[in-house]
């Protein structure tokens, strides 16, 4: 008898883990960099017009990796400006990895670092409560609208923080992507407990569309390499079932025929191809930039 399912997300060591092997069996991260090599600075062109300093708010900031690319490309389209750059991380072992990093690169010394140990509504509240609401130039939110309770009143919060040439960038995987098939079908059987939410850019165009708010939207593709799912009892595989379905030890605890079932369409063409003998998984990706 297998033991009940419970979230990925309770379990934050073995999240971690799962998360870092995703990042490694992907090309999200390189997908994402190759956006903003190409893309962001056209988009950058007006948030700093005139201004001596920039703010920026990373929303959910993680370990800093894309943090800081997009810094570097806010830099370069704007040299010698000081920089404000605060951080919303509920994760205390991401943020000292995102110190780490910061500590190892060179060029910061106009950018002025602020760590907050804590989640976007705690944030929201707190800067309620001291009802001096601060301004940003450009707040990004990079695959994190999962792991807020009210997606819609997250984004509505956030936008009335933009200066009036600001600039609110969010990603999140794609509606043509392998998530959305697997999740759609899937979702209502796995454990969210609340920790969680799925949601890719179909949610989020009709949230902003419903609010009349204008934006930008890009496609990114990107896959991520499942075949060691395939390979029974590989330690890998497993990892990345757990971050595939949310769920912790998914290959141990989940009902045979519910395990069977996932296994299958992640094989099907609405979720991977099958490329030089590998199983690569939809792991497409949106990029959704919404005007003041």
């Amino acid at each position: 008898m297998a033991s009940p399912m419970r979230n990925l997300i309770s379990d934050h060591a073995r999240y971690v883990q799962s998360f870092r092997l995703f990042l490694a069996s992907s090309t999200e991260h390189q997908s994402m960099r190759a956006f903003l090599e190409g893309q962001l600075p056209a988009l950058l062109a007006s948030i700093g017009n005139g201004k001596s300093t920039i703010n920026i708010l990373s929303v959910g900031g993680g370990a800093g990796e894309i943090d800081l690319l997009i810094l570097s490309k806010v830099q370069a389209t704007y040299p010698g400006v000081t920089i404000n750059n605060d951080v919303i991380e509920p994760n205390a072992d991401q943020i000292s990895k995102y110190k780490e990093r910061v500590a190892e690169t060179s060029n910061l010394e106009n950018v002025k670092f602020t760590w907050h140990e804590e989640t976007a509504y705690e944030y929201e509240s707190r800067m309620s409560a001291e009802k001096k609401p601060k301004k940003w130039d450009f707040i990004h939110m990079v695959q994190m609208l999962y792991y807020v309770k009210d997606v819609p009143a997250t984004l509505r919060y956030f936008h009335s923080l933009l200066e009036t040439q600001g600039k609110l960038l969010i990603i999140v995987t794609s509606e043509i992507s392998g998530w959305e098939t697997l999740w759609r079908k899937y979702g209502p059987s796995l454990p969210f407990q609340d920790l969680c939410s799925y949601i890719s850019s179909a949610d989020i165009k009709r949230i902003l569309d419903s609010a009349g708010l204008k934006y930008q939207a890009y496609e990114l593709p990107s896959h991520m390499d499942i075949t060691s799912c395939f390979i029974e009892g590989n330690k890998d595989g497993e990892l990345l079932l757990d971050f595939l379905t949310e769920v912790c030890d998914f290959s141990k605890t989940a009902p045979p025929e519910l395990k069977h079932q996932i296994m299958e369409e992640l094989r099907k063409p609405e979720c991977s191809e099958k490329r030089d003998g590998k199983v690569l998984f939809n792991n497409n990706l949106s990029v959704i930039v919404v005007e003041p």
